[in-house]
């Protein structure tokens, strides 16, 4: 979803619920059209809603999702410094999207990093 910045009368960053399901899959399906099944399945969302809902964000234009930010907690002391993301989920092969949030995942972690400091 794009907007003309004289478009946008509000920003909104929230936590995901399980209502915003549906609108967040046609998000990730408009997104990815060029990738068959490319959006998370309602029970692996409610998986992380339920284990860690505050690391699971929407960002709302004009009330509209138009992006999120996916997180897991991670235990390092049960993993060495060097590991995949295979080692900590148990995920064999991963999608396209799984990809970008494990990159978004990331990039959040950089920034909370730099807030800390």
């Amino acid at each position: 979803m794009s907007h003309k910045i004289e478009e946008i009368e509000n920003i909104k960053i929230d936590y995901l619920t399980i209502t915003d399901y549906q609108e967040l899959k046609e998000a990730m399906i408009s997104s990815y059209k060029t990738m068959p099944n490319s959006y998370w399945k309602e029970p692996h969302i409610l998986s992380l809603i339920e284990k860690f809902p505050e690391g699971q964000v929407v960002i709302k234009v004009n009330g509209k999702i138009s992006g999120c930010a996916l997180s897991i907690i991670v235990d390092y002391d049960k993993y060495e410094t060097n590991h995949t993301y295979r080692d900590i989920t148990g995920i064999t092969r991963l999608t396209h999207i799984q990809t970008m949030v494990i990159f978004y995942m990331a990039l959040m972690y950089l920034f909370i990093l730099i807030l800390e400091d």
